[in-house]
């Protein structure tokens, strides 16, 4: 795929990962030789905006809709504490994380190095998942259409199939982590993945284009442990024009 196979020209235009590390995680980087990040379609698959300013710094990217719009479903004091605190702490991460890797090829002392990689994938991964996951979401009342409709009744039966597969599969996620419906590289194929943490995800070529939070903060203040019931409510506050414009845009890229 056009994607994975790049020559050195390409490089240079559109700039691969900025690390292994965060290549696991889907974390794009910014354009090499530059500071801002390109307006580029695969970068706008992971944020409502740029993942980074014009420093290189990664930013927590503001939400589309008011903390209260997803209400019954996502209370307001869950989204804000979420978005604010939980995703700026994981944005705030990466940078230190960053900022560290950098000063340790500086003074070539990597004597710290497999601690700040550990850094570098839980909190790349965080602020990743977080910004496919806000914009994977709407107020507005949306249902799969076009390219979209079609692959998940090619590749799960139905509609009403997939949200019975994806909320069994999100709802056993083991401890904290995330439900990921992904479209996989190589295969054309939609699955389903689990992803305990965020850094541990489970199929390398696959690329998320809807994911649904099940860490606890997501949803403890209104569901307690019931964690099916939020995973049910979440579909009722799905964007699936985004979701359909994510799997556009990676078979575009084909």
């Amino acid at each position: 795929m056009k994607l994975f196979h790049i020559n050195q020209e390409e490089m240079d235009k559109r700039t691969f990962f900025k690390s292994a590390a965060l290549a696991g995680a889907g974390l794009f980087a910014t354009r090499i030789g530059t500071t801002a990040t390109p307006d580029l379609p695969y970068l706008r698959l992971f944020s409502p905006g740029p993942l980074t300013n014009d420093q290189g710094e990664y930013v927590l990217p503001p939400l589309d809709y008011p903390y209260n719009a997803l209400e019954p479903h996502i209370d307001e004091q869950t989204l804000k504490l979420h978005h604010d605190k939980h995703h700026a702490g994981y944005v705030r991460g990466v940078n230190k994380a960053m900022k560290a890797i950098q000063g340790a090829r500086e003074k070539n002392d990597f004597s710290l190095i497999k601690h700040w990689e550990r850094e570098l994938a839980f909190h790349g991964a965080g602020h990743v998942m977080h910004s496919i996951y806000w914009k994977n979401m709407t107020p507005k009342k949306t249902s799969p259409s076009g390219t979209l409709k079609k692959y998940i009744k090619r590749d799960f039966g139905s509609q009403e199939a997939f949200i019975n597969y994806f909320t069994a599969a999100t709802k056993s996620v083991e401890g904290s982590g995330w439900g990921i419906l992904a479209y996989q590289t190589g295969t054309d194929k939609l699955v389903v993945l689990q992803a305990e943490k965020h850094q541990n995800q489970s199929q390398w070529i696959s690329i998320p284009i809807l994911v649904c939070d099940v860490w606890e903060h997501a949803y403890y203040l209104k569901y307690q442990n019931k964690r099916a019931e939020y995973i049910r409510n979440f579909f009722d506050v799905v964007n699936w024009d985004d979701v359909g414009s994510r799997l556009d845009h990676l078979l575009d890229m084909a």
